[in-house]
């Protein structure tokens, strides 16, 4: 019978390596592919790069992820996804910046360019594959009830990365395999040293750029007011997308009995509002953009647990669909609910979906 094949997302990490050696060892034959989403055009780093970054030059990486390829004994293709990352990625990223928001890039890039527009691309180069594997820490199961596949949180909740993958969809599900599921980062590094890698003891990826994200957005000074709660102005700014709620250092401002953090961003009114940290907290809130993993919406009015950023404890909430939004009302204040970033709903291990914080 002839073997299963499974293209798998190379990274140059120590994931995504020790998940094709899994592969290999559950029998597949194993394909390796990597993203090129670089933009020359964007400016880069004076002086060493952070490597440990999804969006860096990769010359150097791609160099690195071949010789990988080499040592696990896989083929090996790198595929362009610039053009694709660049509309989809990189201009949300810009445009929910100057709009006073803070996007989550790695939500979006996930949903459409690694689990999308990655496959999509390898197939139209003629490659044919059964199944899309990445080294991500999530799991999926069929429901042999509903028949609907299952994204379920990482048996290492410490390494669980379902709150990106909230987009994906019932499609992608069916044809996806999460090899480190189960599994822990300890676990991992060794199965990656038991096969003579040279990633087994590499640190993980950091952030989504190597550089300043002002490279990325490369806005000319829009200078407003910073105003505390009851409007008196403190400070001025030289534009909103420098700030994100939470921010206390470097707000300019001093006289104040209590340590200031940004609460707010007005961007209509081109104002930073700042107030204590009790001001960070708030019982509800609205997200659009809805997005349903497990297949379909639940019910209009439900209880669920949200995560409002990836390194949130979830939060028990009762939440009201209303059309294309929802809106959450949690048991108890959360701080820092950030616009721009993804409230993702579970359902004990399960994700049922999510949408963008309005």
């Amino acid at each position: 019978m002839e073997k299963e094949t499974v293209l798998i997302g190379l990274s140059g990490g120590v994931d995504s390596a020790a998940a094709a050696v899994l592969l290999k060892q559950q029998g597949y034959r194993v394909i390796g592919a990597t993203m090129l989403i670089w933009d020359p055009s964007l400016p880069v780093p004076a002086g060493p790069y952070q490597k440990n970054a999804c969006l860096s030059p990769e010359k150097e990486d791609i160099s690195e992820i071949e010789n990988l390829a080499r040592k696990l004994g896989i083929e090996f293709l790198a595929v362009d996804c610039r053009r694709q990352y660049r509309e989809t990625v990189l201009e949300n990223f810009r445009q929910e910046y100057a709009c006073g928001r803070t996007p989550n890039p790695c939500v979006w890039c996930n949903s459409l360019i690694k689990f999308g527009v990655l496959p999509a691309a390898a197939r139209q180069q003629g490659l044919h594959f059964d199944k899309f594997a990445t080294g991500h820490y999530a799991r999926v199961e069929k429901d042999p009830l509903s028949g609907k596949y299952l994204l379920k949180r990482a048996k290492d909740l410490s390494r669980d990365q379902s709150y990106f993958l909230h987009r994906l969809t019932q499609a992608q599900l069916a044809r996806v395999l999460f090899p480190l599921g189960e599994m822990t980062k300890p676990e991992i590094r060794e199965i990656a040293r038991q096969a003579g890698l040279p990633v087994a003891d590499k640190e993980d990826s950091q952030d989504f750029y190597c550089g300043n994200y002002n490279d990325l957005l490369n806005f000319p000074n829009r200078p407003g007011d910073i105003v505390t709660l009851d409007g008196k102005k403190v400070a001025r700014h030289n534009g909103i997308w420098g700030y994100t709620i939470g921010k206390r250092k470097g707000l300019g401002v001093s006289g104040f009995k209590t340590p200031m953090y940004v609460v707010r961003i007005d961007a209509p009114k081109n104002e930073v509002i700042i107030g204590p940290k009790e001001a960070l907290y708030s019982s509800t809130l609205r997200a659009d953009h809805l997005s349903w993993v497990a297949g379909e919406a639940p019910g209009g009015t439900f209880s669920c647990d949200i995560k409002i950023r990836n390194l949130h404890h979830t939060a028990p909430a009762q939440v009201q669909l209303d059309g294309e939004t929802l809106e959450a009302r949690f048991d108890q204040p959360q701080m820092s609910i950030t616009a721009g970033q993804s409230a993702v709903l579970y359902e004990g291990d399960i994700v049922l979906g999510g949408g963008i914080i309005c």
